[in-house]
């Protein structure tokens, strides 16, 4: 039996959901519509749905499904690619950036980084996630440690998440009601912290699911001093829904709960997607081919006028077979012409393709071919193309990426897995820099202009001196950190500092060698002269 404080706390909580819940509702059946039509696979919000069970019986066209695919397949080579490095850390400090110590130590941390998400689960689920953000425009990515792999991550269904926004209009309140086996509640929480129906259901049928809700919502009074979970940020508490049984009081330092929403209305609190703005062309679409493979049908087997006295049943349809008729008789049978216009439809159809391929951004992420079109124009138009979307791309960084990045660096640094750290870096911040493809294509644009400004300075250098206003060491860290080259290309500044001195200095004994060359040419010519001269005063 449970104390007082508990059921007090179970009764707030479960309060709280019902809140959610029915501020939630609205959104439910626009989800479940939208993953009928483009995502059939998580179409379960409001129906509940068999596993295995068929779910395209609504769709006859898969334009919106393949052009939601290839979104969320874009976003992923684009921001969070395996074959690339898609972020880097540098320190808020500037002149940190500049040691070689500091810079060592946090460009090994990176390096580890990037081991822990290729070790993890990573790729896939964030994959997993951008369908989410796509179809429904919100998506939840649950990050929690582990004790093999560092940290292992989890796209959860919109249908658990119940969120609430605080004054800054952040994620920091995760309602999630969930599903697992009794037999999977045992192993995750035990058998002492399971009320005794849930004991009894594992006894009895250990593979019935039970009803568990997880919170996460910030702790406003804490003691930071203290390392325990009940002092932490962010407080965490898991209860059984049915029988209103707190499992578990806990605390995480970071929300382990990443939602991001792809766009936002500032009235609303989840998010909307591409997918909803094609759900009318494509609820259109599916009706039209629809009633075109009607009509196609009945152009391949069309309906019959049959003559009702002169035909002698039955009417035979099968190839080569014979039909009789009254001998004198005019009426035959004839085929019912439905006036249908192929082409008219084929048009139509078209159209509502390419206006759902749109949506889906399609015409811009995909390269059209053309033969005359130069290596540089093809790149200056796929950066043109990334461009679009950095709106999107702002606000999954902010949401997404950085509190992402933030929740595993925390992690690996609470678990002792970077080096240790030099003693200039005690409490000094680490901000984030995005350096995925999409993120350098956004700064093209700076890169053309640096280029162009060299080009102009280069034509009027003879007419004025403005090589002059140029700082060589400016203008190539600029451009390291706008095309996102990685730290240990590029030499540090005493190396630079060093090479130069070396180069000078071998330089100047050059000189000293051909000024003593020069000398002793010009002495061993003008031997002979003094010796004539020597001569002719004799």
């Amino acid at each position: 039996m449970q104390s007082q404080e508990l059921r007090k706390l179970a009764a707030e909580l479960k309060n709280n959901l019902s809140r959610l819940k029915e501020k939630r509702s609205n959104w439910e059946s626009h989800w479940q519509e939208v993953a009928d039509l483009m995502l059939p696979r998580k179409a379960e919000i409001t129906k509940e749905r068999s596993r295995g069970d068929k779910r395209s019986n609504q769709i006859y066209d898969a334009t919106a499904i393949h052009s939601l695919e290839l979104l969320a397949a874009s976003l992923h080579g684009m921001l969070t690619s395996s074959a690339n490095r898609w972020f880097s850390l540098r320190f808020k400090e500037a002149i940190l950036n500049e040691n070689d110590e500091a810079r060592e130590w946090l460009e090994d941390s990176i390096d580890k980084m990037y081991v822990a998400f290729a070790r993890s689960n990573f790729q896939q689920e964030i994959h997993e996630n951008y369908h989410d953000l796509i179809c429904f425009g919100t998506s939840c990515l649950m990050i929690e440690e582990d004790e093999e792999d560092i940290v292992r991550f989890s796209a959860r269904h919109i249908k658990e998440i119940y969120i609430e926004e605080n004054k800054k209009g952040l994620i920091d309140n995760v309602y999630r009601k969930f599903k697992i086996t009794a037999d999977q509640a045992m192993q995750k929480f035990g058998s002492e912290n399971l009320s005794k129906e849930i004991n009894t259901t594992h006894k009895t049928k250990p593979f019935d699911e039970v009803e568990i809700c997880h919170i996460v919502r910030p702790r406003f009074a804490y003691d930071a001093s203290k390392k325990d979970k009940k002092n932490m940020k962010f407080q965490s508490i898991y209860f059984e829904h049915g029988t209103d049984h707190i499992i578990s009081v806990g605390g995480f330092n970071e929300n382990p709960y990443v939602v991001s929403r792809y766009l936002k209305s500032s009235t609303e609190i989840y998010g909307r997607s591409p997918a909803m703005s094609a759900l009318a062309d494509c609820k259109v679409l599916n009706k039209m081919v629809e009633h075109g493979l009607k009509a196609a049908a009945k152009q391949i087997d069309p309906p019959l006028l049959v003559p009702d006295d002169s035909m002698l049943a039955p009417v035979r349809m099968t190839p080569g077979s014979l039909n009789y008729y009254r001998s004198g008789s005019r009426d035959r049978i004839e085929a019912l012409n439905i006036g249908q216009n192929t082409a008219t439809t084929l048009n139509a159809e078209n159209q509502r393709r390419e206006a759902i391929a749109r949506m889906f951004h399609v015409d811009q992420l995909q390269v059209q071919s053309n033969r005359t079109m130069t290596a540089t124009e093809v790149l200056q138009r796929n950066e043109e193309k990334m461009r679009i979307l950095g709106p999107v791309m702002g606000r999954i960084q902010s949401e997404l990426l950085e509190p992402m990045i933030n929740r595993v660096f925390s992690i690996m640094l609470r678990n002792r897995l970077f080096a240790e750290a030099p003693a200039i870096l005690a409490n000094q911040e680490i901000e984030i820099e995005y350096v995925s493809p999409m993120a350098l294509a956004q700064k093209g644009q700076e890169l053309q202009n640096i280029m162009r400004g060299l080009e102009i300075f280069g034509s009027i250098s003879q007419m004025a001196p403005v090589q002059d206003y140029l700082d060589e060491n400016g203008l190539v860290k600029q451009l390291v950190r706008t095309l996102g080259l990685p730290a240990r290309m590029i030499k540090s500044d005493k190396q630079v500092q060093t090479i130069r001195m070396e180069r000078q200095e071998a330089q100047q004994q050059q000189m000293q060698m051909q000024q003593q060359l020069a000398e002793s040419e010009i002495a061993k010519n003008a031997a002979p002269l003094a010796k004539e001269v020597l001569n002719g005063t004799e």
